[in-house]
């Protein structure tokens, strides 16, 4: 589904990134974690031709995705509150999302009704704009927005900072749900250890820009990830 090729990323002569080779098939969900400055928003940016390679090419799906869009199509993401549309309110926002997707007013209402305990009545109905919502209850709106249109590649940077416990618990949920599903692609960067190796069938670490662990998810992971942090 994923295609990396000797993908690097340089400012100022400096090299942020630098991943050879790295695949991540059809309905993998991908996990991606590393000390801050690790280059994982890089990554991230790069997958969403929001940023330039410095070398090499992201392929999506067939598609180079900074010489073709068509990759759009199918893929969604949530990366940080720019992605929202601070004037607008949630509803808004959904249906703005769902125009581009193709899903009119009432296939939105269906869908978000899967949400409500997800945003526990501090999202929809609140005739409040987005910019004058709690950094977490931003980033509810961000996350299920990721998911209107029925996308094939979800990538989701952080997904579970700025959230509460309880809400971080129901995005567990959510999450694995998606990754059962084997027609989407899930990839998500985050520096909560557990929650990514309880939501992802593979665990990628990336430090200094550099891929140093590539591993499938088993109940010992998360013991082999706190034990390579401690001693970084």
């Amino acid at each position: 589904m994923i295609e990396i090729h000797n993908l690097s990323k340089q400012y100022n002569g400096q090299t942020v990134l630098h991943i050879p080779e790295l695949h991540i098939p059809k309905g993998q969900s991908f996990g991606l974690v590393g000390n801050n400055g690790a280059g994982k928003t890089t990554f991230f940016n790069l997958l969403l031709d929001l940023i330039r390679p410095t070398t090499g090419q992201v392929i999506n799906k067939g598609i180079v995705v900074n010489r073709q869009e068509n990759w759009k199509k199918y893929t969604s993401a949530f990366i940080d509150e720019s992605f929202l549309i601070g004037y607008l309110t949630p509803e808004e926002y959904f249906e703005f999302i769902g125009e581009l997707r193709g899903w009119d007013k009432t296939k939105i209402n269906i869908f978000l009704e899967n949400y409500k305990e997800f945003f526990n009545g501090e999202i929809l109905n609140q005739q409040k704009y987005l910019r004058d919502f709690s950094k977490g209850n931003q980033k509810k709106v961000g996350l299920i927005a990721a998911f209107i249109g029925d996308p094939e590649v979800i990538i989701l940077d952080e997904p579970f900072a700025n959230l509460d416990p309880t809400t971080q618990i129901r995005l567990t949920k959510i999450l694995k749900n998606l990754g059962q599903n084997k027609n989407k692609t899930l990839l998500i960067s985050s520096h909560d250890l557990g929650h990514v190796t309880e939501v992802a069938d593979r665990i990628v670490v990336l430090d200094n820009g550099k891929v140093v662990k590539d591993i499938p998810t088993t109940p010992e992971t998360l013991q082999e990830l706190e034990t390579f942090f401690t001693v970084q």
